[in-house]
């Protein structure tokens, strides 16, 4: 009963929400296309619900720059003036919001991370994903990216385990007050965060 109504909130907040932002989308959408070219998306994978993945949808802020063996340069050089102003008041995220008319998303929950994470979590921190990720979260509003992963995993099942819909309300509205701030958009030293190595990394 209770995801149900979480779902019919997130249609009635959404579904406006992404009539009334089309238009700045598409300008948004624009520029992105006249500094980079297309795509206009990034597009990866994530774990849903169960981790059952699903294709999320941002705007791009970075290049696909290589170095001379044909790999990725770092996230740092290739991260765009624009990327970087798009990233600091997470107006690359605002495609997302079709992702919480599909259903993959909602808009308060755990953000979705990289699939190849999921085998690096602990039994206790793969608990973030007994609910839909969101356009926003517990962890997002108390750090962001600026906390390191096991804050941020201890946050999340904190979400899990004492979500309602006040505690929603309360998320939104911090959200808000932090993209306004464009506080806690990087980890020192990253373009976000640093990669993910699990509980027990290699050479520890």
């Amino acid at each position: 009963m209770r995801d149900r109504a979480k779902r019919m909130v997130d249609l009635c907040v959404a579904g406006p929400a992404f009539v009334l932002l089309l238009p700045f989308m598409i300008i948004v959408g624009a520029v992105v296309y006249c500094t980079m070219g297309g795509p206009l998306l990034f597009r990866p994978m994530r774990p849903g619900y169960k981790a059952k993945p699903f294709r999320l949808f941002k705007f791009r802020t970075m290049t696909t720059a290589c170095d001379s063996r044909g790999e990725l340069l770092p996230d740092r050089d290739r991260l765009t003036r624009l990327g970087k102003f798009l990233r600091r008041y997470s107006l690359d995220e605002l495609p997302q919001l079709w992702n919480v008319l599909r259903g993959d998303m909602s808009l308060v929950g755990p953000r979705p991370l990289p699939m190849q994470y999921l085998s690096r979590y602990s039994p206790e921190q793969a608990r973030r994903h007994e609910v839909n990720p969101g356009l926003t979260g517990w962890a997002q509003v108390n750090g962001r990216n600026a906390l390191d992963w096991e804050e941020r995993f201890q946050l999340d099942i904190w979400y899990v385990d004492h979500r309602s819909f006040s505690l929603d309300a309360q998320i939104l509205l911090k959200t808000l007050l932090k993209v306004l701030r464009g506080e806690d958009v990087s980890c020192r030293g990253h373009a976000t965060m640093p990669e993910f190595l699990g509980n027990n990394p290699p050479g520890l």
